[in-house]
Protein backbone atom coordinates (compact mmCIF):
# COMPACT_ATOMS: atom_id res chain seq x y z
CA UNK A 1 0.00 0.00 0.00
CA UNK A 2 1.58 3.49 -0.74
CA UNK A 3 2.11 5.78 1.67
CA UNK A 4 0.09 9.42 1.66
CA UNK A 5 2.63 12.23 2.01
CA UNK A 6 0.83 14.92 4.01
CA UNK A 7 1.82 18.63 2.96
CA UNK A 8 1.19 21.67 5.44
CA UNK A 9 0.44 25.04 4.04
CA UNK A 10 -0.21 28.32 6.17
CA UNK A 11 -0.44 30.73 3.38
CA UNK A 12 -2.26 31.06 0.01
CA UNK A 13 0.76 31.34 -1.76
CA UNK A 14 1.97 28.02 -0.28
CA UNK A 15 -1.86 26.38 -0.76
CA UNK A 16 -1.09 27.54 -4.67
CA UNK A 17 2.33 26.21 -4.79
CA UNK A 18 1.37 22.78 -3.24
CA UNK A 19 -1.13 22.33 -6.22
CA UNK A 20 0.71 23.47 -8.49
CA UNK A 21 -0.92 26.47 -9.28
CA UNK A 22 0.29 29.51 -10.57
CA UNK A 23 1.20 32.49 -7.99
CA UNK A 24 -1.87 34.82 -9.87
CA UNK A 25 -4.47 31.78 -8.50
CA UNK A 26 -2.47 32.08 -4.94
CA UNK A 27 -3.48 35.66 -4.72
CA UNK A 28 -7.13 34.92 -6.04
CA UNK A 29 -7.19 32.34 -3.75
CA UNK A 30 -6.22 34.86 -0.94
CA UNK A 31 -8.41 37.88 -1.87
CA UNK A 32 -11.40 35.09 -2.11
CA UNK A 33 -10.56 33.86 1.08
CA UNK A 34 -10.50 37.61 2.87
CA UNK A 35 -13.80 38.66 0.99
CA UNK A 36 -15.89 35.29 2.25
CA UNK A 37 -14.35 35.51 6.03
CA UNK A 38 -15.42 39.31 6.25
CA UNK A 39 -18.69 38.15 4.65
CA UNK A 40 -19.08 35.61 7.38
CA UNK A 41 -18.46 37.87 10.57
CA UNK A 42 -20.33 40.70 9.37
CA UNK A 43 -23.65 38.23 8.92
CA UNK A 44 -22.46 36.82 12.36
CA UNK A 45 -21.82 40.29 13.90
CA UNK A 46 -25.56 41.67 12.46
CA UNK A 47 -27.10 38.01 13.61
CA UNK A 48 -28.90 37.76 9.78
CA UNK A 49 -30.48 34.78 8.45
CA UNK A 50 -29.43 33.47 4.88
CA UNK A 51 -32.70 34.53 3.40
CA UNK A 52 -31.91 37.94 4.61
CA UNK A 53 -28.82 38.13 3.15
CA UNK A 54 -29.77 36.68 0.02
CA UNK A 55 -32.92 39.29 -0.20
CA UNK A 56 -30.24 42.53 0.52
CA UNK A 57 -27.58 41.07 -2.16
CA UNK A 58 -30.42 39.92 -4.75
CA UNK A 59 -29.02 36.39 -4.65
CA UNK A 60 -30.57 33.32 -3.73
CA UNK A 61 -30.57 31.62 -0.27
CA UNK A 62 -28.96 28.82 -1.37
CA UNK A 63 -25.54 30.58 -2.62
CA UNK A 64 -25.40 32.67 0.65
CA UNK A 65 -25.67 29.22 2.38
CA UNK A 66 -22.27 28.24 0.41
CA UNK A 67 -20.74 31.96 0.81
CA UNK A 68 -21.22 31.24 4.83
CA UNK A 69 -20.51 27.49 4.54
CA UNK A 70 -17.38 28.77 2.52
CA UNK A 71 -17.70 26.67 -0.26
CA UNK A 72 -17.04 28.87 -2.53
CA UNK A 73 -16.25 27.04 -5.59
CA UNK A 74 -18.99 28.13 -7.83
CA UNK A 75 -19.74 31.62 -6.62
CA UNK A 76 -17.75 34.52 -8.28
CA UNK A 77 -15.93 37.02 -6.66
CA UNK A 78 -18.53 39.58 -8.30
CA UNK A 79 -20.93 38.30 -6.17
CA UNK A 80 -19.18 38.13 -2.89
CA UNK A 81 -18.27 41.65 -3.55
CA UNK A 82 -21.48 42.29 -4.06
CA UNK A 83 -22.82 40.64 -0.66
CA UNK A 84 -20.37 42.45 0.86
CA UNK A 85 -21.55 45.75 -0.34
CA UNK A 86 -24.91 45.00 0.56
CA UNK A 87 -24.36 44.61 4.17
CA UNK A 88 -23.12 47.90 4.04
CA UNK A 89 -18.90 47.51 3.32
CA UNK A 90 -17.24 48.12 0.73
CA UNK A 91 -13.77 46.61 -0.17
CA UNK A 92 -10.45 48.55 -0.76
CA UNK A 93 -8.37 46.82 -2.54
CA UNK A 94 -4.30 47.96 -2.51
CA UNK A 95 -1.26 47.35 -5.57
CA UNK A 96 1.95 46.54 -5.10
CA UNK A 97 5.28 44.80 -7.41
CA UNK A 98 4.69 40.82 -6.41
CA UNK A 99 8.02 39.23 -5.21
Amino acid sequence: MKKTKFVVTRTAAELAKALGLTPADGAEIALRSELNSKIVKIVQRKHLTHAQVAGLARTSRTRVTAILNRNTQDISTDLLLRVLYALGYTAKITFQKAA
